[in-house]
C-alpha cells in the first residue's frame, strides 16, 4: 500500500467506525460508550499508520506524542508503547541506499573516513537514520544519513495530513492541528539541511562544554545529507518515562527544563523539538541532547516580555487587564478583538502554575485537567482569538511540548528557581560562572 493510500485510509476507517457506532446507539448502547470506542479505535489507527511511515507523517506522530499525557487513561494506556516506538524508530533504509548517499556526499572513497561502519541502523526517525561507526582517528561516532527524497515526501505528507486533520480532534476534542502542521512544514527546509544542523549542534556543544549536567556531542563532519557526531550512550528518555525510578524521572525533568530555558541565554538558540526521542539520561547523570534540525535563533535570549507576563501571572491577584495590555502590545491580540478576562486567566495558567510555587509535581492527571479546562468551549474561544506572532511560534511549541514531556515523566522538582533563573524581565540573571555551577533541585 502506498503512503498516500495509507493516509487516505484514515478518514475512511473513521467513517466506517462512526457508521457502526450509530448502529450500536440505535441498538441501545450509550452514546458515551460508543464515543469512547470510536476514539480508541481511531487513535490506534492514527498512531499505527503514522508509525509505519517516515517523512511528515512520522514527524507529525512525534509532535503528537508529547500530548500523550493529556489523553484519558483508557485511551493512552493501550498504545503508550506504540508512542515510545514512534519516538525512537521507523522502517530502516536498505544498506545499498545508505551507501549511495555516502558516495554522493563523502565521495567514492567514503569508507576511508571510517575504521568501522555498521550498515545496520541503530535508530531511525522522520527524515534520516543513524548508524554506529568508528572515525578514522578512533572516536566512536553516530552517522545520520538523510533518506533520499525526504523533502518531497514530507511536503506531500503534510498536504495529505491537512486533509484529514479533523481526525486528530478525535484524540483531543478541541485540538486544532492546522497551526502545528503549518509550523512543522515551515521548518522542513532547515531540518533537511544537515550543514545548518551541524552548525546549530556545534554552537550548543560549545556553549555546554564542560557542563556537569548537560551534554551535547561535538560535530565531526557534516554535509547537506550526512551528519557525523561523537557517539553518546545513555538511556532514552522514553524508557525513563516507562521504567525509570522516581529519582531518574525527577533528575531528567529538572535537567530538561534547565536545558530548554538556558539554551537561548547560553547558546543564543532554542532547541525546537523536545520530544523524548531526542534526549538520553547518561550513566554519569548528565542529560544528553540530540537532533538540532529545528532551532529558534534568539541571540538576545528569551524575550523579556515573557518574564513580565509570568511575573503578573504569579501575583496572588493577577491583573488580567495588565496581561491583556502586554499581549496586545506584542501582537497576540489584534486591535478590535475582545476577550473574556477570566477565560484568558484560565488559558494562561498552565504555563505559569509550575513556576509559581517553590516545588511542583508534573502529572498526567494535572495535564488532563488543564487540557480539559483549556479546551472547554468558553476558554477555547480564547485560542481562536489569539494571534501567535511568527517570532513566538517555536517558543510556544517548545513550552507546550516541554510541559507534555514533563508530565509524561511525572517528575517533581524546584522548577520555579530553574525557570526564573533564565527568564529575562522577571529577575536579574546570574553571571556566567554562577550559571555553570547550579545544583540540581
Amino acid at each position: 500500500m502506498t503512503r498516500n493510500a495509507k493516509l487516505a485510509g484514515l478518514p475512511i476507517g473513521y467513517a466506517a467506525r462512526a457508521a457502526l457506532g450509530l448502529g450500536k446507539r440505535i441498538g441501545g448502547r450509550s452514546a458515551e460508550i460508543v464515543a469512547a470506542e470510536i476514539q480508541q479505535r481511531t487513535a490506534e489507527q492514527i498512531f499505527r499508520v503514522l508509525g509505519e511511515l517516515k517523512g511528515g507523517a512520522m514527524k507529525m506522530g512525534q509532535a503528537l506524542s508529547v500530548f500523550e499525557a493529556a489523553l484519558p487513561p483508557e485511551i493512552a494506556g493501550p498504545y503508550r508503547a506504540t508512542l515510545t516506538k514512534l519516538q525512537e524508530s521507523a522502517p530502516p533504509l536498505p544498506a545499498r541506499s545508505v551507501h549511495q548517499v555516502l558516495v554522493r556526499d563523502l565521495g567514492e572513497n567514503w569508507r576511508e573516513n571510517f575504521s568501522e561502519f555498521d550498515d545496520r541502523p541503530v535508530a531511525a526517525a522522520s527524515i534520516g537514520q543513524v548508524h554506529a561507526a568508528t572515525w578514522r582517528d578512533g572516536r566512536r561516532v553516530a552517522v545520520k544519513i538523510q533518506y533520499p527524497g525526504a523533502g518531497n515526501a514530507i511536503i506531500n505528507d503534510f498536504n495529505q495530513l491537512s486533509r484529514v486533520g479533523r481526525l486528530f480532534g478525535v484524540l483531543l476534542p478541541g485540538l486544532d492541528v492546522k497551526p502545528l502542521l503549518e509550523e512543522l512544514k515551515n521548518r522542513v527546509a532547515e531540518e533537511l539541511d544537515y550543514e545548518m544542523e551541524a552548525a546549530s549542534q556545534q554552537a550548543f556543544a560549545d556553549a555546554y562544554r564542560g557542563d556537569p549536567d548537560i551534554y551535547v556531542p561535538d560535530i565531526v563532519a557534516g554535509t547537506r545529507h550526512v551528519l557525523v557526531s561523537e557517539w553518546m550512550d545513555g538511556t532514552p528518555l522514553a524508557r525513563i518515562i516507562s521504567d525509570g525510578t522516581r529519582e531518574q524521572r525527577n533528575r531528567a525533568g529538572i535537567l530538561l527544563a534547565r536545558f530548554l530555558f538556558s539554551g537561548p541565554a547560553r547558546a543564543g538558540l532554542l532547541h525546537g523539538d523536545p520530544h523524548p526521542g531526542n534526549f538520553r539520561l547518561m550513566n554519569d547523570g548528565r542529560l544528553g541532547v540530540l537532533d538540532f534540525g529545528a532551532v529558534d535563533r534568539l541571540p538576545g535570549g528569551l524575550p523579556p516580555f515573557l518574564g513580565r507576563l509570568l511575573r503578573i501571572m504569579h501575583e496572588d491577584e493577577p491583573s488580567i487587564t495588565a496581561v491583556e495590555s502586554e499581549l496586545r502590545a506584542h501582537g497576540f491580540l489584534r486591535e478590535g478583538i475582545r476577550v473574556d478576562l477570566d477565560a484568558l486567566r484560565a488559558f494562561l495558567s498552565p504555563l505559569a502554575e509550575p513556576s509559581k510555587v517553590e516545588c511542583f509535581r508534573f502529572t498526567r492527571v494535572w495535564m488532563r485537567g488543564e487540557a480539559t479546562r483549556i479546551l472547554d468551549t468558553s476558554t477555547s474561544n480564547i485560542s481562536r482569538k489569539f494571534n501567535l506572532p511568527a517570532s513566538y511560534v517555536l517558543i510556544h511549541r517548545v513550552s507546550t511540548a516541554g510541559i507534555g514531556v514533563l508530565c509524561q515523566l511525572e517528575c517533581e522538582g524546584r522548577f520555579r528557581a530553574e525557570v526564573l533563573r533564565w527568564m529575562p524581565g522577571y529577575l536579574d540573571e546570574p553571571d556566567g560562572d554562577e550559571r555553570r555551577s547550579l545544583p540540581v533541585g
